[in-house]
């Protein structure tokens, strides 16, 4: 298991540099940039744009912004030229990028062009934000997912069974932003009642609660979020959930228990769980990912949270190329790192799994 965990680490390095170099050479291909952005600004600004052009060392690494709209401009050639060095676009493509993954090898994401912060700055003050709603949220749908799954595998084909289903396809074909909408109108002082806050993760008055106090702000501002964010995943993993423990219970190993006179809650439990439960486990870094970084960007905008989702919607709007680099490249390392976590969960539930001895065949 040491040696496939270390030959996992080592192509984390190659699929890394791929992945970033797909995006770069897909945001060389897309038109605009944040040159072009802020000179449409200078346009319609006058001075504070131009003092703004002068001042801050923005530092770049990607995007090269089309020349022939900036000559159009009419701007002088020299201001051009300052602009190009100030944001690092005076450099061949190639090099961008090569300077790109030197300085990401050491968490060096520059700073933002438009918020005069560093981008590590930036992802710091934001993932608090994104890890509650995210990590709550897949709490909360593993909590329901998996006794449910298992209820609706052992009384399949019931009333039970059917009800649920039914239940679940309805949730499932709401999508999170119009069932957040809902609740904000149904409970948050919309049109009915007004029990939960609309806006940000903590009272204004936070720092004054009391412990307990804080905690139970913390929760009643996350209650909406976290009910919103859930609705769309507790139904995949439920479905998933089932038809994998449906899967086991039909195969020879299950009716061989039952024969040896092994009651119902030791087959299921004892047998079937471990089994089943291999290919929940392995969903669970895309369930991550997805809540932390790419499901939860509308529901953080609804409801006015400040984080990863918002920021890097925001930095695509500006071309804010650190910023969507830098997040680019924390969300994919966390994702092959959770990947590999999946594996080892794997043989840590299933230890007659091998995947070195799968690899090597």
């Amino acid at each position: 298991m040491g040696t496939y965990i270390l030959r996992r680490l080592a192509l984390i390095i190659p699929t890394l540099i791929g992945i970033m170099l797909l995006n770069f050479i897909i945001v060389q291909a897309a038109p605009g940039g944040p040159i072009e952005q802020l000179i449409a600004e200078m346009e319609g600004l006058g001075g504070n744009a131009l003092a703004r052009a002068g001042g801050g060392d923005m530092g770049g690494e990607v995007s090269a912004a089309s020349g022939e709209s900036r000559g159009a401009r009419g701007l002088p050639p020299e201001l051009l030229a300052e602009m190009e060095a100030r944001y690092g676009f005076d450099k061949p493509a190639h090099e961008r990028f090569l300077g790109m993954l030197k300085d990401y090898a050491t968490f060096d994401f520059g700073d933002s062009f438009f918020r005069d912060r560093s981008v590590v700055e930036l992802i710091i003050d934001k993932m608090p934000v994104s890890i509650s709603l995210g990590l709550w949220s897949t709490l909360v749908i593993y909590l329901i997912s998996i006794p449910l799954g298992i209820r609706k595998a052992v009384k399949d084909g019931s009333r039970f069974d059917v009800w649920s289903s039914s239940a679940i396809v309805v949730g499932y074909a709401i999508p999170g932003f119009l069932f957040a909408i809902l609740l904000i109108v149904l409970f948050a002082g919309g049109s009915y009642f007004d029990w939960f806050p609309l806006r940000g993760l903590t009272s204004p008055d936070f720092d004054t609660l009391t412990w307990y106090q804080k905690v139970v702000d913390y929760f009643w501002h996350l209650a909406l979020p976290v009910t919103a964010n859930v609705i769309g995943g507790f139904a995949t993993l439920t479905l998933l959930t089932k038809n994998s423990f449906l899967d086991e219970i039909g195969k020879q190993y299950v009716v061989t228990a039952r024969a040896k006179g092994l009651d119902e809650k030791q087959v299921l439990y004892g047998h079937v769980f471990r089994n089943a439960m291999l290919i929940v486990i392995a969903s669970l870094p895309g369930v991550l990912v997805s809540l932390f970084f790419t499901g939860s960007l509308l529901i953080e905008v609804i409801f006015s949270l400040d984080g990863l989702g918002l920021l890097g919607f925001e930095a695509a709007l500006n071309r804010d190329y650190p910023v969507i680099f830098g997040t680019l490249y924390i969300f994919t390392l966390m994702g092959l790192l959770l990947k590999l976590i999946s594996d080892i969960t794997y043989v840590l539930v299933d230890p007659r799994i091998d995947f070195e001895s799968r690899e090597g065949a």
